[in-house]
């Protein structure tokens, strides 16, 4: 399996964090798990379904948004698969998609619900694409034309949800909001519009989301992981990282699990 990644043009760095493509082969079970940011995803080789609470299989989009979410998924392969995404900031969605991010908290719509007509161009001009950093080409273009349309000035929200992700989730929300806005009201308001979720909840998935990338690091224990971000005891950290990923942390830094595969090819 090989995973790698290409860092966004200087011009889209504030809405884009990366692209990234996967490749492997089937069959394949893979795990998506809570995060706070969203991602634009096309399956261009293979298609995947999805595993259910119920242990039944659904049919899944082949191309479309991936929103910030508090929940984990399982998606299943029986075929050689390719996929290209875009990791973007949850509020690249009001700014692209001129709709509160909250639409799309743990939502996945395809690009024909999210987009129309101009969804299906896109999805046709990624799948036609000469390898993947034409698709990177194409989807810059398209972000570029979107940010035209629709983007708007909020910059202090911008700030602090960015502040936010970069600290991982440990930068004390409170004194954020006393430097960029007037009151308690207006900025959890304008934070949900812009993130998806609460201040605290999305602070919560954001540190959950930073222990996941000690993953490899056999020199830490689960109380180290627990202790560097933030948490105040191993105890709330199980808790979290249970609710948000379906697994206890020991089974998930063992390696030995469902889902962390794609790290393995991480290069």
């Amino acid at each position: 399996m090989i995973y790698h990644s290409f860092p966004a043009p200087p011009q889209l760095s504030k809405y884009v964090r990366s692209f990234w493509v996967l490749e492997g082969d089937g069959p394949y079970i893979h795990r998506s798990m809570a995060d706070g940011c969203a991602e634009l995803v096309f399956h261009y080789k293979g298609v995947f379904d999805e595993i259910t609470s119920q242990d039944k299989v659904e049919s899944s989009f082949i191309a479309g948004l991936s929103g910030q979410s508090q929940v984990f998924r399982r998606f299943v392969t029986s075929e050689d698969f390719g996929i290209f995404g875009v990791y973007l900031y949850p509020y690249a969605i009001p700014q692209l998609f001129s709709i509160p991010a909250t639409a799309l908290s743990n939502q996945m719509p395809d690009c024909d619900s999210l987009l129309g007509n101009e969804g299906r161009l896109l999805t046709d001009k990624i799948f036609a694409a000469n390898g993947n950093m034409e698709r990177v080409k194409i989807i810059i273009a398209f972000i570029v034309k979107q940010l035209y349309k629709h983007e708007q000035k909020e910059q202090g929200i911008l700030t602090v949800i960015n502040k936010i992700v970069h600290s991982e989730g440990i930068i004390p929300v409170d004194l954020l909001a006393k430097s960029y806005f007037l009151s308690t009201r207006q900025f959890e308001r304008k934070f949900k519009t812009f993130s998806g979720f609460s201040p605290k909840l999305f602070s919560r998935i954001v540190r959950f989301q930073a222990s996941t990338r000690r993953y490899g690091n056999k020199q830490l224990s689960l109380t180290d992981i627990a202790y560097d971000c933030g948490y105040y005891d191993q105890a709330h950290f199980i808790h979290d990282f249970k609710e948000f990923s379906g697994f206890h942390p020991r089974q998930y830094f063992s390696g030995n699990n469902e889902g962390t595969l794609w790290k393995e090819g991480e290069g």
